[in-house]
């Protein structure tokens, strides 16, 4: 069974740092983890990620255009508990004819990542963290 869960929404930015400049003065918590480089927003249940757009592009071997039909700058993500649920996960998307970007790779971050693309070419990644904290619910606690 493909997990029914986003836990964490990642905005492809041009300026990092601008766009979390933003969120900072909305007053939204951020995660440990934060720095100009990489943001993340505490939200009701679903993280907020802000990564810099040429990088989402490296790692789906994508790239986005704003032209209608086109990938949208921004990846939702479906986050597993084990390693192994990237590749189960990534086995049963297929199974529902999705568009598969990227297979299931080692990232070098030390998780397991793995893209694919719906219907209407939103981009979703398949991810496995070491450090991912998830309640009872599935939801994502940190990471």
């Amino acid at each position: 069974m493909i997990p029914q869960r986003i836990s964490l929404l990642t905005i492809g930015t041009e300026n990092v740092p601008v766009l979390r400049a933003f969120y900072q003065r909305l007053g939204w918590e951020e995660t440990a983890i934060s720095s100009d480089e990489y943001a993340v927003f505490k939200t009701a249940g679903v993280l907020l990620s802000l990564y810099p757009l040429k990088k989402i592009e490296e790692d789906a071997g994508i790239q986005f255009t704003a032209a209608t039909g086109g990938y949208k700058p921004v990846t939702l993500a479906i986050n597993v508990e084990e390693r192994e649920m990237v590749d189960a996960v990534m086995l049963k998307i297929k199974q529902a004819d999705a568009e598969i970007l990227k297979e299931p790779y080692e990232a070098f971050w030390g998780g397991r990542i793995a893209y694919f693309a719906d219907p209407e070419k939103n981009v979703w990644e398949v991810a496995y963290n070491p450090d991912s904290v998830f309640d009872e619910r599935g939801a994502m606690l940190s990471f």
